[in-house]
Protein backbone atom coordinates (compact mmCIF):
# COMPACT_ATOMS: atom_id res chain seq x y z
CA UNK A 1 0.00 0.00 0.00
CA UNK A 2 2.65 2.55 1.40
CA UNK A 3 4.76 2.86 -2.17
CA UNK A 4 1.37 2.93 -4.59
CA UNK A 5 -0.41 5.68 -2.09
CA UNK A 6 3.17 8.10 -2.00
CA UNK A 7 3.26 7.05 -5.73
CA UNK A 8 -0.27 8.33 -6.88
CA UNK A 9 0.99 11.42 -4.46
CA UNK A 10 3.65 12.56 -5.77
CA UNK A 11 2.32 11.99 -9.41
CA UNK A 12 -0.19 14.88 -8.24
CA UNK A 13 1.97 17.13 -6.91
CA UNK A 14 4.52 17.38 -10.23
CA UNK A 15 1.03 17.16 -12.29
CA UNK A 16 -0.20 20.41 -9.96
CA UNK A 17 3.26 21.90 -9.95
CA UNK A 18 3.18 22.13 -13.61
CA UNK A 19 0.00 23.75 -13.84
CA UNK A 20 -2.82 20.92 -13.42
CA UNK A 21 -4.88 19.37 -16.45
CA UNK A 22 -6.70 21.88 -18.56
CA UNK A 23 -5.94 24.39 -15.98
CA UNK A 24 -7.08 22.78 -12.87
CA UNK A 25 -5.60 21.01 -10.43
CA UNK A 26 -5.83 17.49 -9.88
CA UNK A 27 -8.01 16.40 -6.39
CA UNK A 28 -7.75 13.63 -4.59
CA UNK A 29 -10.18 11.29 -2.79
CA UNK A 30 -9.68 7.49 -1.64
CA UNK A 31 -10.91 4.84 0.02
CA UNK A 32 -9.22 0.92 1.30
CA UNK A 33 -10.07 -2.05 -0.82
CA UNK A 34 -9.40 -3.80 2.58
CA UNK A 35 -8.24 -7.22 0.89
CA UNK A 36 -12.29 -7.85 1.01
CA UNK A 37 -14.48 -7.29 -1.46
CA UNK A 38 -17.09 -6.32 0.12
CA UNK A 39 -15.23 -3.30 1.41
CA UNK A 40 -13.96 -2.83 -1.60
CA UNK A 41 -16.96 -2.43 -3.73
CA UNK A 42 -18.54 -0.28 -0.98
CA UNK A 43 -15.26 2.04 -1.35
CA UNK A 44 -15.65 2.02 -4.76
CA UNK A 45 -19.51 3.03 -4.44
CA UNK A 46 -17.94 5.68 -2.28
CA UNK A 47 -15.88 7.77 -4.66
CA UNK A 48 -18.08 7.21 -7.63
CA UNK A 49 -20.46 9.04 -5.70
CA UNK A 50 -18.09 12.32 -5.70
CA UNK A 51 -17.97 12.16 -8.97
CA UNK A 52 -14.57 11.06 -9.81
CA UNK A 53 -12.81 10.87 -13.51
CA UNK A 54 -10.72 7.98 -12.70
CA UNK A 55 -9.97 5.29 -10.14
CA UNK A 56 -6.43 4.20 -9.11
CA UNK A 57 -6.02 0.58 -8.44
CA UNK A 58 -6.95 -1.36 -6.82
CA UNK A 59 -3.79 -3.28 -5.57
CA UNK A 60 -4.85 -6.44 -5.94
CA UNK A 61 -6.27 -8.29 -9.77
CA UNK A 62 -8.59 -9.72 -6.56
CA UNK A 63 -10.42 -6.81 -5.40
CA UNK A 64 -10.42 -5.17 -8.95
CA UNK A 65 -12.19 -8.10 -10.35
CA UNK A 66 -14.67 -7.09 -7.39
CA UNK A 67 -15.01 -3.80 -8.77
CA UNK A 68 -14.36 -3.26 -12.01
CA UNK A 69 -17.71 -3.83 -13.34
CA UNK A 70 -19.45 -1.32 -11.31
CA UNK A 71 -16.53 1.27 -12.15
CA UNK A 72 -16.67 0.59 -15.72
CA UNK A 73 -20.29 0.27 -16.11
CA UNK A 74 -20.32 4.29 -15.12
CA UNK A 75 -18.01 4.97 -17.54
CA UNK A 76 -15.05 5.74 -14.72
CA UNK A 77 -11.79 4.89 -15.90
CA UNK A 78 -9.71 2.69 -13.82
CA UNK A 79 -6.01 2.18 -13.92
CA UNK A 80 -4.20 -0.29 -11.53
CA UNK A 81 -0.24 -0.33 -11.26
CA UNK A 82 -0.46 -4.08 -9.80
CA UNK A 83 -2.75 -5.73 -11.56
CA UNK A 84 -1.03 -8.72 -12.99
CA UNK A 85 -3.62 -11.64 -13.58
CA UNK A 86 -3.93 -12.72 -17.10
CA UNK A 87 -7.69 -12.00 -16.92
CA UNK A 88 -8.21 -8.34 -17.46
CA UNK A 89 -6.60 -8.71 -21.27
CA UNK A 90 -9.67 -9.90 -22.36
CA UNK A 91 -12.08 -8.29 -20.18
CA UNK A 92 -15.32 -6.69 -21.28
CA UNK A 93 -14.48 -2.95 -19.82
CA UNK A 94 -16.10 -1.13 -22.32
CA UNK A 95 -12.39 0.11 -23.13
CA UNK A 96 -12.45 1.85 -19.22
CA UNK A 97 -9.68 -0.54 -17.54
CA UNK A 98 -6.32 0.15 -18.28
CA UNK A 99 -3.40 -0.95 -15.85
CA UNK A 100 0.28 -0.28 -16.18
CA UNK A 101 1.63 -3.23 -14.37
CA UNK A 102 2.36 -6.51 -16.72
CA UNK A 103 0.51 -9.52 -16.91
CA UNK A 104 1.48 -12.44 -15.46
CA UNK A 105 1.35 -14.00 -18.91
CA UNK A 106 4.62 -12.31 -18.93
CA UNK A 107 5.93 -12.82 -15.50
CA UNK A 108 5.75 -16.52 -15.70
CA UNK A 109 8.37 -17.30 -17.96
CA UNK A 110 10.46 -15.22 -16.07
CA UNK A 111 10.35 -16.60 -12.78
CA UNK A 112 10.28 -20.83 -14.95
CA UNK A 113 13.36 -19.58 -16.11
CA UNK A 114 14.89 -18.43 -13.29
CA UNK A 115 13.73 -22.13 -11.27
CA UNK A 116 14.89 -23.90 -14.42
CA UNK A 117 18.46 -22.11 -15.19
CA UNK A 118 19.14 -22.69 -11.48
CA UNK A 119 19.04 -27.03 -12.44
CA UNK A 120 15.52 -27.61 -10.69
CA UNK A 121 13.78 -30.13 -12.53
CA UNK A 122 10.74 -31.76 -10.15
CA UNK A 123 8.85 -28.26 -8.98
CA UNK A 124 6.05 -27.63 -6.74
CA UNK A 125 3.76 -24.84 -7.33
CA UNK A 126 1.59 -23.42 -4.53
CA UNK A 127 -0.31 -20.66 -5.29
CA UNK A 128 -3.15 -18.37 -3.53
CA UNK A 129 -6.55 -19.11 -4.90
CA UNK A 130 -7.99 -16.04 -6.06
CA UNK A 131 -7.37 -14.56 -10.00
CA UNK A 132 -3.43 -13.80 -9.09
CA UNK A 133 -2.21 -16.69 -7.76
CA UNK A 134 -3.84 -19.07 -10.16
CA UNK A 135 -2.81 -16.88 -12.92
CA UNK A 136 0.58 -16.90 -12.64
CA UNK A 137 0.77 -20.53 -11.47
CA UNK A 138 -0.83 -21.50 -14.44
CA UNK A 139 1.98 -19.23 -16.52
CA UNK A 140 5.21 -20.57 -14.47
CA UNK A 141 3.21 -24.22 -14.92
CA UNK A 142 3.19 -23.93 -18.94
CA UNK A 143 6.82 -22.21 -18.97
CA UNK A 144 8.41 -24.80 -16.76
CA UNK A 145 7.00 -27.86 -18.82
CA UNK A 146 8.08 -25.62 -22.35
CA UNK A 147 11.29 -26.17 -20.69
CA UNK A 148 11.54 -29.72 -19.51
CA UNK A 149 10.98 -29.16 -15.81
CA UNK A 150 8.27 -31.47 -14.31
CA UNK A 151 5.88 -29.97 -12.22
CA UNK A 152 4.82 -32.62 -9.39
CA UNK A 153 2.47 -30.75 -7.11
CA UNK A 154 0.20 -28.09 -7.67
CA UNK A 155 -1.63 -27.07 -4.61
CA UNK A 156 -4.27 -24.25 -4.83
CA UNK A 157 -4.86 -22.57 -1.25
CA UNK A 158 -7.48 -20.81 0.48
CA UNK A 159 -5.21 -17.44 1.34
CA UNK A 160 -8.37 -16.99 4.65
CA UNK A 161 -7.16 -20.44 5.99
CA UNK A 162 -6.12 -20.95 9.68
CA UNK A 163 -3.52 -23.11 8.66
CA UNK A 164 -1.72 -24.29 5.97
CA UNK A 165 -0.46 -27.55 7.42
CA UNK A 166 -1.91 -29.94 4.71
CA UNK A 167 -0.77 -27.83 2.10
CA UNK A 168 2.75 -28.06 3.01
CA UNK A 169 2.38 -31.54 3.29
CA UNK A 170 1.41 -32.20 0.30
CA UNK A 171 4.04 -30.33 -1.60
CA UNK A 172 7.24 -31.62 0.50
CA UNK A 173 5.31 -35.18 -0.28
CA UNK A 174 6.29 -34.62 -3.65
CA UNK A 175 9.79 -34.80 -3.08
CA UNK A 176 10.32 -31.32 -5.17
CA UNK A 177 13.21 -30.44 -5.50
CA UNK A 178 12.20 -26.07 -5.85
CA UNK A 179 9.16 -24.66 -4.69
CA UNK A 180 7.49 -21.42 -6.00
CA UNK A 181 5.64 -19.64 -3.70
CA UNK A 182 2.54 -17.56 -4.83
CA UNK A 183 1.27 -15.39 -2.15
CA UNK A 184 0.53 -12.23 -0.59
CA UNK A 185 0.79 -11.75 3.43
CA UNK A 186 0.32 -15.14 4.26
CA UNK A 187 3.16 -15.91 2.12
CA UNK A 188 5.41 -15.77 5.43
CA UNK A 189 3.39 -18.28 7.01
CA UNK A 190 3.40 -20.61 4.09
CA UNK A 191 7.10 -19.97 3.82
CA UNK A 192 7.65 -20.94 7.74
CA UNK A 193 6.17 -24.40 7.56
CA UNK A 194 7.86 -25.42 4.26
CA UNK A 195 11.48 -24.16 6.33
CA UNK A 196 10.62 -25.67 9.25
CA UNK A 197 9.77 -28.98 6.83
CA UNK A 198 13.70 -29.06 6.05
CA UNK A 199 12.74 -27.07 2.78
CA UNK A 200 16.36 -25.30 2.20
CA UNK A 201 16.10 -21.39 1.44
CA UNK A 202 17.65 -22.44 -1.97
CA UNK A 203 14.88 -24.30 -2.98
CA UNK A 204 12.33 -21.46 -2.75
CA UNK A 205 10.75 -19.15 -5.17
CA UNK A 206 8.38 -16.30 -4.95
CA UNK A 207 6.93 -13.28 -7.07
CA UNK A 208 6.35 -9.53 -6.81
CA UNK A 209 3.61 -10.90 -3.59
CA UNK A 210 6.20 -11.67 -1.10
CA UNK A 211 8.81 -9.44 -2.26
CA UNK A 212 9.93 -7.88 0.76
CA UNK A 213 12.31 -6.89 2.99
CA UNK A 214 10.20 -7.74 6.40
CA UNK A 215 9.67 -11.61 4.77
CA UNK A 216 12.63 -12.87 6.42
CA UNK A 217 12.29 -11.07 9.83
CA UNK A 218 8.32 -12.69 9.56
CA UNK A 219 9.44 -15.96 9.02
CA UNK A 220 12.17 -16.46 11.83
CA UNK A 221 12.80 -13.08 13.97
CA UNK A 222 15.94 -14.70 15.48
CA UNK A 223 17.51 -15.66 12.72
CA UNK A 224 18.01 -12.44 9.53
CA UNK A 225 19.89 -15.27 7.33
CA UNK A 226 16.66 -17.90 7.59
CA UNK A 227 15.78 -16.91 3.52
CA UNK A 228 19.35 -16.25 2.64
CA UNK A 229 19.28 -17.62 -1.24
CA UNK A 230 15.79 -17.59 -1.47
CA UNK A 231 14.79 -16.23 -5.50
CA UNK A 232 11.70 -14.60 -7.05
CA UNK A 233 10.61 -12.36 -10.04
CA UNK A 234 8.91 -8.93 -9.78
CA UNK A 235 7.89 -6.15 -12.23
CA UNK A 236 11.31 -3.98 -12.08
CA UNK A 237 10.91 -1.81 -9.37
CA UNK A 238 13.93 0.39 -10.42
CA UNK A 239 13.62 0.95 -14.59
CA UNK A 240 14.04 4.93 -13.35
CA UNK A 241 16.72 5.42 -10.67
CA UNK A 242 16.38 9.44 -11.20
CA UNK A 243 12.19 8.82 -9.80
CA UNK A 244 12.86 6.63 -7.13
CA UNK A 245 15.67 9.32 -5.51
CA UNK A 246 12.70 11.99 -6.39
CA UNK A 247 10.19 9.73 -4.70
CA UNK A 248 12.36 9.15 -1.75
CA UNK A 249 12.94 12.73 -1.49
CA UNK A 250 8.83 13.10 -1.39
CA UNK A 251 8.29 10.70 0.93
CA UNK A 252 11.41 10.30 3.13
CA UNK A 253 10.17 7.43 5.67
CA UNK A 254 9.04 4.94 2.54
CA UNK A 255 10.98 1.55 2.61
CA UNK A 256 9.63 0.02 -0.47
CA UNK A 257 9.10 0.71 -4.23
CA UNK A 258 6.75 -2.16 -5.16
CA UNK A 259 5.03 -0.68 -7.72
CA UNK A 260 5.37 2.79 -6.79
CA UNK A 261 6.57 3.48 -10.42
CA UNK A 262 3.70 1.63 -12.21
CA UNK A 263 1.26 3.97 -10.26
CA UNK A 264 2.73 7.13 -10.75
CA UNK A 265 2.36 6.43 -14.37
CA UNK A 266 -1.06 5.38 -14.66
CA UNK A 267 -1.75 9.07 -12.41
CA UNK A 268 0.59 10.90 -15.21
CA UNK A 269 -0.77 8.73 -18.76
CA UNK A 270 -4.91 9.66 -17.01
CA UNK A 271 -3.50 13.27 -16.99
CA UNK A 272 -1.95 13.36 -20.33
CA UNK A 273 -4.90 11.86 -21.89
CA UNK A 274 -7.46 14.18 -20.87
CA UNK A 275 -5.07 16.75 -21.92
CA UNK A 276 -4.98 15.23 -25.41
CA UNK A 277 -8.48 15.10 -25.19
CA UNK A 278 -9.28 18.52 -24.34
CA UNK A 279 -12.00 17.28 -21.45
CA UNK A 280 -11.31 15.53 -18.51
CA UNK A 281 -14.86 13.39 -19.20
CA UNK A 282 -13.45 9.97 -19.16
CA UNK A 283 -15.58 8.90 -22.07
CA UNK A 284 -13.60 11.57 -24.43
CA UNK A 285 -10.22 10.92 -22.85
CA UNK A 286 -10.44 6.88 -22.32
CA UNK A 287 -9.75 7.12 -26.44
CA UNK A 288 -6.85 9.08 -26.13
CA UNK A 289 -5.02 6.68 -22.84
CA UNK A 290 -3.26 4.02 -25.76
CA UNK A 291 -2.28 7.03 -28.12
CA UNK A 292 -0.26 9.00 -25.45
CA UNK A 293 1.42 6.01 -24.86
CA UNK A 294 2.93 4.65 -28.27
CA UNK A 295 3.85 6.02 -31.99
CA UNK A 296 4.60 9.75 -30.57
CA UNK A 297 7.81 11.58 -29.88
CA UNK A 298 9.74 10.83 -26.70
CA UNK A 299 9.32 12.64 -23.67
CA UNK A 300 9.42 11.60 -19.75
CA UNK A 301 7.80 13.54 -17.94
CA UNK A 302 4.18 15.19 -17.21
CA UNK A 303 5.85 18.99 -17.75
CA UNK A 304 7.25 18.04 -20.93
CA UNK A 305 4.41 15.93 -22.18
CA UNK A 306 2.18 18.75 -21.78
CA UNK A 307 4.17 20.92 -23.66
CA UNK A 308 4.23 18.97 -26.38
CA UNK A 309 0.65 18.26 -26.68
CA UNK A 310 -0.44 22.19 -26.05
CA UNK A 311 2.12 22.43 -29.40
CA UNK A 312 0.39 20.09 -31.10
CA UNK A 313 2.33 16.80 -31.09
CA UNK A 314 1.41 13.70 -30.88
CA UNK A 315 3.48 12.51 -27.79
CA UNK A 316 5.17 8.50 -26.58
CA UNK A 317 5.22 9.02 -22.84
CA UNK A 318 8.09 6.63 -21.39
CA UNK A 319 7.58 6.39 -17.34
CA UNK A 320 8.65 5.89 -14.28
CA UNK A 321 8.22 2.21 -14.75
CA UNK A 322 10.23 2.14 -18.50
CA UNK A 323 8.33 2.59 -21.74
CA UNK A 324 4.93 1.51 -21.46
CA UNK A 325 3.53 0.97 -24.52
CA UNK A 326 0.43 -0.09 -24.50
CA UNK A 327 -1.05 -2.25 -26.31
CA UNK A 328 -5.16 -2.18 -27.60
CA UNK A 329 -6.15 -3.64 -24.82
CA UNK A 330 -4.29 -1.02 -22.62
CA UNK A 331 -1.54 -2.75 -21.22
CA UNK A 332 2.29 -3.30 -21.63
CA UNK A 333 3.22 -5.49 -24.29
CA UNK A 334 6.43 -5.50 -23.28
CA UNK A 335 7.46 -6.15 -19.06
CA UNK A 336 10.66 -5.66 -17.56
CA UNK A 337 11.33 -7.99 -14.86
CA UNK A 338 13.34 -8.20 -12.04
CA UNK A 339 15.19 -11.88 -10.61
CA UNK A 340 15.60 -10.67 -7.03
CA UNK A 341 17.36 -12.88 -4.08
CA UNK A 342 17.48 -12.61 -0.28
CA UNK A 343 20.89 -11.81 1.32
CA UNK A 344 22.46 -12.95 4.53
CA UNK A 345 20.65 -9.87 5.89
CA UNK A 346 17.27 -10.79 5.21
CA UNK A 347 17.10 -8.05 2.48
CA UNK A 348 16.47 -8.47 -0.75
CA UNK A 349 19.39 -7.84 -3.71
CA UNK A 350 18.59 -7.20 -7.23
CA UNK A 351 20.24 -10.43 -9.18
CA UNK A 352 19.47 -9.69 -12.95
CA UNK A 353 16.62 -7.41 -14.99
CA UNK A 354 14.84 -9.19 -17.47
CA UNK A 355 12.43 -8.41 -20.41
CA UNK A 356 9.60 -10.72 -21.47
CA UNK A 357 7.32 -9.67 -24.75
CA UNK A 358 4.45 -11.04 -25.60
CA UNK A 359 4.22 -12.83 -28.79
Amino acid sequence: GPPMIKAMEFAVDQINAAGGVLDQDVTVSGGDEAGDAAVASTSADQVLSEGVDAVIGAASSGMSLAIIDKITQAEVVQCSGSNTSPTFTNYDDGGYYFRTAPTDALQGPVLAETIAGDGHTKVALMGRGDDYGKGLVNATKEALEEQGAEVVAEVIYDPEAASFDAEVQQVTAANPDAIAVIAFDEGSQIIKGLIEAGVSADQLYGADGVRSNDLAGLVDPNNAAVLEGMKGTAPDPSADEAFLSDLQEFAPDLNDTTFAGQVYDCVVVIALAAIAAGSDSPSAFKDEIVGVTRDGEKCDSFESCKQLLEDGEDIDFDGASGPIEFTDAGEPETGMYEVWTINAEGQVETVSTVESTLE
